[in-house]
């Protein structure tokens, strides 16, 4: 640049020769010039960021330096983690109490990031959440809910859970109670077969469990007519005559099949023949 050629501010014209300028799109302004035209206004005091302040920017808004506050306890915000709310910038200590869930147990905040357990709508920090009986923290283990307490599974079982009479070992789910007693669905067996009965039919006999079909072969009576067993567990109607059984199908006439029942009928030996077929003899 020649002694006698100028320059200028472009916006003011006046002279920058000997002062501070800052260049804008090949174009040169004072600072003054530059900081009505171009300055970012601070969101905190409303004034212009100028040259020889830091702009601090976050989604579109922009902040001197000292004024990058937390919104709620005004500690600067410089180089530190924060979080945003609505309009607001805060710290993460004040976010964390203001709008991070608090512990069920000691009543202090859970903070963003921590290990926490959650169930049911409430928190808790993770070694706070404890069984009820041990103290023993729960963490991802499996657990059992009793009225406002939390309890881990063995103390559970030690405490409320019913012993089944044949494993004798706890039922936590289901079970069956059969004469004031609980077993687990997979214990309650038949007595002759070892068959499950939970959700069958079945019968006892001197307070054993038996399935019919183990009944009925082991204490039924036998018909006279097919040899089959007569249990009326099954709804079956059987006709009964000198400590001789027949089911009603059966009870005929051994000569010409006719049905003998609610009919007279007569004794051949051990047969029974109707009275037709008698009177033929």
């Amino acid at each position: 640049m020649s002694r006698n050629e100028r320059f200028d501010c472009n916006y003011c014209k006046e002279s920058l020769l000997g002062k501070k300028y800052i260049m804008k799109e090949d174009k040169q302004y004072c600072t003054k010039c530059y900081e009505n035209l171009f300055a970012n206004s601070c969101e905190s005091c409303s004034l212009p960021i100028g040259c020889n302040c830091k702009d601090l920017s976050y989604k579109d808004r922009h902040w001197h330096e000292e004024c990058f506050k937390c919104a709620k306890c005004s500690r600067s915000l410089v180089e530190k983690a924060f979080a945003a709310k609505d309009d607001m910038l805060l710290c993460t200590e004040c976010h964390a109490n203001d709008y991070s869930s608090k512990c069920t147990t000691c009543k202090k905040t859970v903070m963003p990031g921590s290990r926490k357990m959650e169930y049911k709508g409430n928190s808790w920090h993770e070694t706070c959440f404890l069984c009820n009986r041990c103290q023993q923290p729960i963490g991802t283990k499996s657990f059992i809910p009793k009225d406002s307490s939390y309890f881990c599974v063995a103390c559970f079982e030690k405490q409320y859970a019913y012993q089944c009479c044949a494993c004798k070992k706890a039922i936590t789910t289901g079970g069956v109670t059969y004469q004031e007693k609980p077993w687990h669905r997979e214990c309650f067996l038949c007595i002759g077969c070892r068959k499950q009965l939970s959700g069958e039919r079945f019968t006892s006999r001197e307070n054993f469990p038996y399935c019919l079909e183990c009944f009925s072969d082991l204490y039924a009576k036998k018909c006279v007519g097919c040899t089959k067993p007569i249990t009326s567990l099954a709804g079956a109607k059987y006709i009964s005559f000198e400590e001789r059984q027949w089911h009603s199908e059966c009870f005929i006439c051994m000569q010409c099949s006719v049905s003998l029942v609610g009919r007279g009928f007569l004794t051949q030996r051990d047969n029974i023949v109707c009275t037709d077929c008698g009177r033929e003899k």
